[in-house]
């Protein structure tokens, strides 16, 4: 029983000591205070500085872009047809083949057409002759009448016969050429420079004004088409007034840009789609581009001139608004409203920058305005050497 006693009395002894070192530890902290390396905000017991990436805005012109797939369209296409009823003497041409305006391609059996041509012409002849004998007698009557050989009726109606052949002759010479026309039409000619499509007709083809010979399509210039929406109307007219609008279009992503302008904006939009029709003019003298081809078409309607230029990533939208985070001179971070003028590709044209900040682009997920921040590596992340490109693009 003593030895019972005993053991309360010691675990008594031990509670009361245990409360008096906790009252003294917790003195001693009301004593130092936050700023005495208690845990308060920059004490030693702190949220350590965030680490992030920073990079410098980049100043440049940028181009406000609209972006479209479009097609490849021929300036002109020509389906050639006879003219006249007849066989395929001789082609002249090849499938593929690149003819120049003029260029004889087919030529059809002329024989009759020829035949007809000297007839006409020898009924001129013939006519002229009569012209000319008539024109003598009408001046050898002048003679007479002058002399009172012959009555003045007479001469008249000499007149009157030399001015009917007269129409006669400007007749039959009418008719002649109108035969050489029809000659003509046997020889079948380029009527502009460009690439021949397929032929179906070949000599001794017997063909007529329904038969199609073959194609030609001028492939320099080409046209490439393509829509837009109807919201970027007004931008592409404000554009079109201040002079040449540049059209940029590409093949494949590996090809290089063929750079035309604005040639053609449709009159009316198309109310079940809601967008507008238009085209550009390139020079294609490469045959870089094909009748046919899809291409991606980018229309450049603006310029924001020394824009200020930062990733897209350093951007934060919230319910507050848009802004970024910068690194301040005092390592803490700032935050600072910005507005996004245009996006393209991973970059963004914004105002509300100086140009002149440390951008933070990593790491922003966990900042607050005014905490404490750390620059990774020597202050520049790996975000801070990527540059902007030269002309923008729609992201």
């Amino acid at each position: 029983m003593k030895k019972k006693n005993m053991g309360l009395i010691a675990a008594a002894a031990a509670v009361v000591l245990a409360g008096g070192w906790y009252l003294n530890q917790g003195s001693a902290h009301a004593e130092a205070g936050p700023g005495k390396g208690g845990p308060g905000k920059g004490g030693a017991g702190g949220p350590p500085p965030v680490t992030v990436n920073v990079v410098a805005p980049q100043r440049q012109d940028v181009g406000v872009e609209l972006l479209a797939t479009g097609t490849v369209t021929p300036v002109r296409t020509v389906d050639l047809h006879p003219q006249t009823t007849a066989t395929i003497r001789q082609v002249h041409i090849k499938e593929g083949d690149f003819v120049k305006e003029g260029q004889l391609m087919f030529s059809l059996d002329d024989r009759a057409d020829r035949a007809n041509v000297a007839r006409a012409e020898a009924q001129v002849a013939r006519d002229r002759a009569q012209l000319a004998d008539l024109e003598r007698q009408f001046k050898r009557s002048q003679e007479l009448v002058a002399q009172k050989f012959l009555a003045q009726s007479a001469v008249d109606s000499l007149q009157s016969q030399v001015e009917a052949q007269r129409a006669l002759v400007q007749s039959n010479a009418a008719a002649a050429r109108a035969s050489q026309v029809a000659a003509s039409y046997t020889a079948i000619r380029a009527p502009m420079t460009g690439r021949v499509g397929a032929i179906d007709v070949h000599p001794g083809s017997l063909v007529q004004p329904t038969t199609s010979l073959t194609t030609i399509t001028q492939l320099d210039p080409i046209n490439v088409s393509f829509t837009l929406p109807e919201s970027a109307l007004a931008s592409i007219l404000s554009a079109q007034k201040q002079g040449k609008v540049e059209v940029r279009a590409k093949v494949t992503d590996d090809s290089q840009d063929v750079v035309g302008r604005l040639s053609f904006i449709d009159n009316t939009v198309d109310p079940q789609a809601g967008t507008i029709r238009v085209k550009g003019e390139f020079g294609n003298a490469d045959t870089g581009l094909w009748p046919g081809q899809y291409v991606t078409a980018r229309v450049t309607v603006q310029t924001i001139r020394d824009a200020v230029v930062i990733p897209q990533t350093a951007i934060i939208t919230s319910t507050a608004g848009t802004f970024v985070y910068v690194a301040g001179a005092d390592g803490a971070a700032r935050q600072v409203p910005v507005k996004r003028l245009h996006a393209f590709g991973d970059f963004a044209a914004v105002s509300g920058l100086a140009g002149n900040e440390s951008v933070i682009t990593e790491g922003k997920q966990n900042l607050r305005p005014g905490g404490k921040i750390r620059l990774a590596g020597k202050g520049q992340g790996a975000q801070g050497d990527k540059k902007p490109a030269d002309k923008g693009e729609k992201a």
